[in-house]
């Protein structure tokens, strides 16, 4: 067992746990008029309150809050099964709701970077036993026997002298008990929820139809809003006919919105490129989508500007340049690769990389391209408001309303207390509802018209109007020596409009000499986090090359891999290596068992594998060919993400990353001509059909006692590179610009 100081009164509990960033506990009392605690069949519908997380009803009914927003990732199940476990609860006795926005009780509501679980581990176990101890205690004051002899199970205590009795009937006395100075969390081997999967919590609202979601979410006298943005990048607003399209049936009305006045700093989800826009408003979202194909509006070339932007991280102002201009991906590409010839800047050195190169018996050099993508959630952007002189309520979709609420109290001139802030599920996310431009639209629209508004976006509007992930371009050289050791490494890499290197992963700390460099290319198209940030590119284009350098050495691909995680466990490179090589080479080591890598024969087998957001994932694919398209066989995946909390979600997480990462990498691309998108809509968009999705998909975890570390991004970023080298396996070509598809359309024609 681990015992826990909390050190914390009750006043000062909930300012302590939110200071050192862990869940925030509050404590408080709500009780009716009349309880009956020992009568749990008659008792009224209260809840007694024992933190922030969690509440228990006189029938022995446990409601635990989900602070984190969910889209998928499961933490409506995984989060009441950590505070549960630590309780001693009855599963059936669970239930799930999600929690308000609340910054002094909720300090991490945020859903990304994989930190979910991650980040709330520690502050739910111990949520669930503070609120076992107290139940201990009042049961031990009742029955007048010390608190050592209480035992807890299944939602009840016991005594050895025969007492015994429900949660329900002891949780009045129970919350209004002190907090206890020290509670003690179970040893991980005694789990007997957390590693055993359970049902979705909500799965029955999911599958009923149940209104979940921003998109359903309905006020009386609620009209309904839509947004006409320029038709390309480096064009905002000129001149519209207002009144045509008033004119026509259900419309309201329809005026421009400054998104950006002068002066105004941005915060982090201001990502927004057109500072202008024009707002339709009418009785409903069909009349509105037809107003906005009908409106005729004049649009002129945006000049440079310039913007305060606040950083949500480290709380300062940084003056950021935009520059004019229609750009097209022809023009991204040359960039680049004028880029990478140049001269950058050097991120990490270890050794003497020039004279690595310079004295290689052998050096390969490959370079790896990837476009712009779409996110493509499938529920549109979407956003509900109702803004009164003194107050704004705002409902919908999003991944964490702290990155907003500052701005949107500021565009509104309310203060941020008078903002309410409310979130639903989430029809999928990825990133792409980290950045909150819409509730803003959604906000001005509502206090402009005076009356609440549902603001639905097309496809179209969000194909076209960001945010997408970036376009990226990378370099990579190896040195290789006459003994067949491998003795450099330099890689150079670029993006539109940001980087993609991470210098001190792999394989930074397993070779004495190493460089990695970078520069940027400016622009006004807006990009954002896409799931596994950057790692979703970097990953495919590392894993492929290292594939080569095997290849070039003599050496199998994954025993090479194995070879340098050892150097860099046994005797590493420099002190600053982001990975731990044991765990790395752990993933690597049970995707070769799982997947027959031995033997493979003749069949094509590519792997990967890739550290980011503190996890390690290794995916091998087999596939083949049939008139020069794949069939993907089966996917192989080991991962180590610490402890699984729910392990059917944790498969399917992994599932999907996996799905997600052949999508991009097969078929995914957005390209522009003259600032405008090439894609509009999913009938131009390809993406992965459910006929060419991997035949099975088999995903094994380690077995590990370290605490959870992070599973919605990781599975992901190795799927593009195991592909690329099964492809190689299957057709002696080496796949080096993403999507795949146009090399392998070439290859048939």
């Amino acid at each position: 067992m681990t015992t826990i100081k909390t050190g914390l009164t009750r006043r000062s509990f909930i300012k302590s746990a939110a200071a050192g960033g862990g869940l925030a506990l509050s404590f408080n009392v709500f009780t009716a008029p009349k309880i009956l605690a020992a009568n749990t069949s008659s008792a009224p519908a209260s809840w007694f309150e024992f933190n922030a997380v969690l509440s228990i009803s006189p029938n022995g009914t446990i409601e635990v809050k989900v602070q984190n927003p969910d889209f998928g990732q499961g933490t409506m199940t995984s989060f009441p099964m950590i505070v549960a476990e630590e309780l001693d609860a009855n599963w059936a006795d669970v239930i799930a709701v999600q929690a308000p926005n609340d910054a002094s009780k909720y300090p991490q509501q945020i859903t990304g970077g994989s930190w979910s679980v991650s980040s709330n581990w520690s502050g739910l176990r111990m949520a669930g036993a503070t609120a076992k101890h107290l139940l201990k205690q009042a049961a031990a004051q009742s029955w007048g026997v010390p608190l050592s002899e209480i035992s807890s199970a299944e939602s009840r205590l016991s005594h050895p002298d025969g007492h015994s009795a429900s949660y329900g009937e002891f949780a009045q006395a129970a919350a209004t008990l002190p907090i206890p100075a020290v509670v003690t969390l179970k040893d991980k081997t005694d789990f007997s929820l957390i590693g055993r999967s359970k049902k979705s919590l909500v799965a029955d609202d999911i599958v009923t139809g149940a209104p979940l979601f921003g998109i359903d979410e309905r006020a009386e006298g609620m009209l309904f809003a839509g947004i006409v943005h320029p038709p390309a990048f480096g064009l905002t607003l000129d001149t519209f006919d207002a009144d045509a399209i008033k004119a026509m049936p259900g419309i309201q009305d329809v005026f421009a919105i400054d998104m950006y006045p002068e002066g105004f700093v941005r915060g982090f989800s201001d990502v927004c490129a057109f500072p202008s826009v024009v707002a339709i408003v009418g009785d409903s979202t069909w009349r509105v989508m037809k107003a906005k194909k009908a409106l005729q509006a004049t649009w002129k070339p945006m000049p440079d500007y310039e913007f305060d932007n606040l950083n949500f991280f480290n709380g300062k102002v940084k003056r950021e340049f935009v520059p004019s201009g229609r750009e097209s991906t022809q023009d991204h590409r040359a960039a680049m690769a004028s880029a990478l010839a140049g001269a950058l800047t050097e991120k990490r050195r270890d050794g003497d990389p020039e004279h690595a190169f310079n004295t290689a018996s052998t050096i390969i050099e490959r370079t790896y391209s990837a476009p712009f993508l779409p996110h493509n959630t499938l529920e549109p952007m979407n956003f509900f408001a109702d803004v009164k002189e003194d107050q704004a309520t705002l409902i919908g979709p999003h991944q964490g309303s702290i990155l907003i609420h500052d701005s949107v109290a500021r565009h509104l001139n309310l203060p941020k207390d008078k903002v309410e802030m409310r979130m639903t599920r989430m029809g999928g996310g990825f990133g792409r509802r980290l950045y909150l431009h819409f509730v803003v639209e959604a906000a001005l629209i509502s206090q402009r018209i005076k009356a609440p508004i549902l603001l639905t976006y097309s496809r179209e509007d969000d194909m076209t109007a960001g945010v997408y992930r970036p376009a990226y371009e990378v370099t990579m050289r190896a040195a290789i020596s006459a003994d067949q050791q491998l003795t450099g490494y330099h890689i150079k890499a670029t993006g539109v409009p940001e980087s993609p290197l991470f210098a001190n992963r792999f394989p930074a700390g397993a070779v004495d000499h190493y460089l990695a460099e970078e520069t940027v290319i400016e622009s006004n198209i807006t990009v954002g986090a896409y799931r596994a940030p950057s790692s979703n590119f970097m990953a495919g284009a590392e894993q492929s090359f290292l594939d080569e350098v095997a290849q070039a050495m003599g050496k199998d691909p994954i025993e090479m891999r194995l070879e340098l995680l050892e150097r860099a466990r046994l005797n590493p490179v420099g002190d600053n290596n982001d990975y731990d090589p044991a765990r790395y080479a752990g993933v690597l080591e049970l995707v070769r068992d799982k997947s027959g890598w031995a033997q493979r024969g003749a069949r094509a087998m590519g792997v990967s594998a890739y550290f980011c957001h503190k996890s390690y994932c290794a995916n091998v694919i087999e596939l083949e060919m049939k008139d020069n398209q794949p069939i993907l066989r089966k996917v192989t995946s080991a991962v180590d993400c610490g402890i699984v909390v729910n392990p059917d979600a944790a498969v399917n997480m992994t599932q999907g990353g996996i799905i997600n990462g052949l999508c991009h990498s097969l078929f995914g691309e957005l390209t522009f001509e003259a600032g405008t998108p090439s894609k509009r809509n999913l009938d131009e968009y390809r993406m992965l059909r459910i006929n060419e999705a991997p035949e099975s998909i088999d995903v094994y975890f380690v077995d590990s006692q370290i605490d959870p570390t992070g599973l919605g991004e990781p599975p992901m970023p190795p799927t593009p590179a195991a592909l690329a080298n099964a492809l190689y396996q299957a057709t002696g070509e080496r796949f080096y610009e993403q999507p795949f598809i146009k090399q392998l359309n070439r290859l048939g024609s």
